[in-house]
């Protein structure tokens, strides 16, 4: 049994706590929150769990094995740092931290502690995502051409983050996952209207081999869309979040294009098969994540979303405020 503390209780906090309990292999043993509101609804919830506004209480205490970080994210490296020095293992929201070096230094901590980290990129544990990854993985989408996401709402406006560090995590964590390549280069643009925090940014982030990944992340929008468009030789995708039903439809559809005595004679032809809804499972991602983290704490596994992967998203996070401060100029690798 695996003996948690949780520090943050606001947005997502809540739903840190709730899975745990449902674990069989876990329990909470404390909640911190700087709020006293939110450490009254943490004890109306669960009457039976010890509150405490000292994060202390929980870095420090002998009966806690582990701690989750549930915090704004210039906290991260803060709490995360000590709780390592505390022998304690690290479940960290994303983005992981505010700098890679930052990042660097906790994972080297762990590694010489022995300690398990695992970032909350919780995207990659849910049944879409995951049957994403075995439809490239066993080539039914062919050589990847593309993968295009946008990820846009009105709100929730951040105070200490920008849009690029509040959303484009999950969907940079997601290629990180499925484009088994490291970036070459990165592009962003954007503008802030409000608070003085980009608001609205585009983000293109160039890989080897022509594959392309292209996000648009907005506070701005009048609607939610959480949708993805995946291209490859073979087949074509479709993956709607907020579909209830048919999350994700792959098309047999695509170019060709041959060329009978040299480039300027170029014959393109149309494939426009069959579009099919595959079957994928229905688990609770944060729930799955957590089980997951509890077992590579038990049989001393590396997670792979460890430390390392929330470095490569913090990395490609940085390039882009690079581009973004830069009016879209591209930031090499």
């Amino acid at each position: 049994m695996i003996k948690f503390g949780v520090i943050g209780y606001g947005y997502w906090g809540p739903n840190i706590v709730r899975n745990l309990r449902a674990l069989d292999t876990a329990t909470v043993v404390t909640i911190c929150d700087k709020s006293s509101a939110a450490l009254r609804r943490a004890k109306q919830a669960h009457p039976d769990v010890q509150v405490t506004s000292d994060f202390t209480d929980v870095l420090s205490s002998p009966d806690i094995d582990a701690v989750a970080v549930i915090t704004p994210v210039w906290t991260h490296f803060e709490f995360a740092k000590k709780a390592l020095q505390n022998g304690k293992h690290v479940f960290v929201e994303k983005p992981f931290t505010t700098t890679s070096a930052q990042a660097l230094e906790l994972i080297e901590l762990a590694e010489r502690n022995n300690l398990q980290i695992m970032v909350d990129h919780t995207f990659l544990f849910t049944g879409a995502v995951k049957k994403i990854h075995q439809l490239i993985d066993d080539s039914t989408l062919g050589k990847l051409y593309y993968y295009d996401s946008t990820r846009v709402n009105l709100g929730l406006f951040q105070h200490d983050v920008n849009v690029l560090w509040d959303l484009a995590p999950h969907d940079l964590a997601i290629v990180d996952y499925l484009i088994d390549q490291q970036p070459e280069a990165i592009v962003a643009t954007g503008q802030a209207h409000f608070n003085g925090l980009t608001d609205v940014a585009y983000l293109t982030v160039y890989y080897p081999d022509n594959v392309i990944a292209h996000i648009n992340v907005n506070w701005l929008s009048p609607v939610k869309v959480r949708t993805t468009l995946i291209g490859g030789e073979k087949k074509m995708l479709v993956w709607d979040d907020l579909e209830a039903d048919e999350k994700i439809k792959v098309y047999d559809r695509g170019v060709q294009m041959n060329s009978r005595e040299g480039v300027y004679d170029l014959l393109v032809s149309y494939r426009s098969g069959d579009m099919w809804s595959p079957k994928i499972e229905n688990v609770e991602a944060l729930k799955a994540e957590l089980s997951y983290f509890v077992g590579c704490i038990t049989n001393s596994d590396r997670p792979f979303n460890d430390g390392m992967s929330g470095l490569r998203v913090v990395r490609m996070l940085e390039a882009a405020e690079e581009s973004l401060k830069g009016k879209g100029a591209a930031v090499y690798a």
